[in-house]
Formats: structure tokens, C-alpha cells, sequence
């Protein structure tokens, strides 16, 4: 059993750090990129992968990854949490934007529209790695120019899946959503506690 152990975090957003804190979780940031030799996860989708299947890939890549870390640096083995979230919008992925006329292009095609949001989060200890899923439906409200300009220029879309964060002001763009709203945050909570809890820590 590893009740009340620590955990990993194989990210760093500062998100997923303040919803982990939220339900109590005791963790260390793993600083995958201070490991020698080790090659940083592509985060690009395979011809024909599915927004759903790409989320699955990336966290379980980024975790096997953080736990090859705490290997290689001969750290305390408790358990690495990785996530990833991935925007879909009509079947097609939506990445973080490279620039703010990239995020302008998303925030565009996703303004008065549905789409989902796919948040995958993946634990790994010793040789076994589980992971669950959580898809959310949001429902933007119609943008238009000026609104979207003003967001721009708070630059909350940077490193933004599809170019907004719904824990900010983006969160005035949202009419609905049918799913979890820390999965559109970037970690669903309830299916976080349930992966940590059969890994036996106490959440």
C-alpha cells in the first residue's frame, strides 16, 4: 500500500498543480527535461489518430517517460500522474497555437460552435500503468471580432489546447457544458481520485 505517499507530476502546468492541491494530492513536479539523454515526447498526432486516441497516446507517453526519469535519477519511487487534453472540433484536432493569428483561426472556427474536449490522465508505478478518460462537450457562445481581440491580448491563449483556458476569461465564452469541468481545465478530477485510489494512495 502506498497510502499518503507522494506522487509525481509529470507536467508543468501550473493547472493541473492547482487542481491536484485542490483534492489534497501530495506530489513533487518531475523535471523530465533535467534527465540526460532523454528524448522530450512529440506531441503530433500520427496520420489518421483520432483526437480521443491521440490524448490516450500522449499521456501514457509523457508518464512511461516521467517514470524512465525517476529510474535514470534513482529518485524515490512513488508514482508519476502525466495528462494530456486535446481540443476536438468536427473531427479535427486542435493544437496549442503557435501564434496569436493561430489562436485567432481557433478561436474563430470554435466561436457559436460545440466541441469536445478530450482529457486522458495515466499513473504509472513499478511495471503497471493504468489510465481513464474524460470527454467533455463545450458550447461556445458566438465571438466576435473585437471579443476575440481582447482576449488576444491577454495572451491566456498561449500554450493553450485549441487557444483558451476555461479557468480564465474564456470562461465568459462557454453558454454549456455537459462533462467535467476540470477535465476541460486539463485534469478531471473524480477520475484522477478513482486511479490514484486503486493505486492505493489515499485521496
Amino acid at each position: 500500500m502506498l497510502v499518503d505517499k507522494r506522487i509525481y507530476l509529470a507536467s508543468q502546468s501550473r493547472r493541473r498543480r492547482d487542481l491536484l492541491k485542490q483534492i489534497g494530492v501530495a506530489f513533487d513536479v518531475l523535471p523530465l527535461r533535467a534527465v540526460p539523454g532523454r528524448m522530450d515526447v512529440v506531441e503530433v498526432p500520427y496520420s489518421g489518430e483520432t483526437a480521443y486516441d491521440f490524448a490516450q497516446r500522449m499521456a501514457t507517453e509523457k508518464t512511461a517517460c516521467g517514470w524512465r526519469a525517476v529510474d535514470a535519477r534513482r529518485l524515490l519511487r512513488f508514482p508519476v500522474l502525466g495528462a494530456d487534453t486535446v481540443v476536438e472540433l468536427d473531427g479535427a484536432i486542435l493544437g496549442k497555437p503557435a501564434d496569436s493569428a493561430g489562436a485567432e483561426h481557433m478561436l474563430r472556427r470554435l466561436s457559436g460552435r460545440e466541441h469536445r474536449v478530450h482529457t486522458a490522465v495515466a499513473v504509472q508505478h513499478e511495471d503497471r500503468l493504468d489510465l481513464r478518460m474524460s470527454t467533455s462537450l463545450v458550447r461556445f457562445a458566438s465571438l466576435d471580432t473585437a471579443t476575440i481581440l481582447r482576449y488576444l491580448e491577454t495572451g491566456e491563449y498561449v500554450g493553450k489546447a485549441g487557444s483558451y483556458g476555461i479557468q480564465g476569461r474564456a470562461g465568459a465564452f462557454v453558454e454549456h457544458i455537459d462533462g467535467s469541468y476540470s477535465g476541460v481545465m486539463g485534469l478531471p478530477l473524480y477520475d484522477t481520485a478513482n486511479l490514484l485510489r486503486a493505486f492505493g494512495l489515499a485521496v
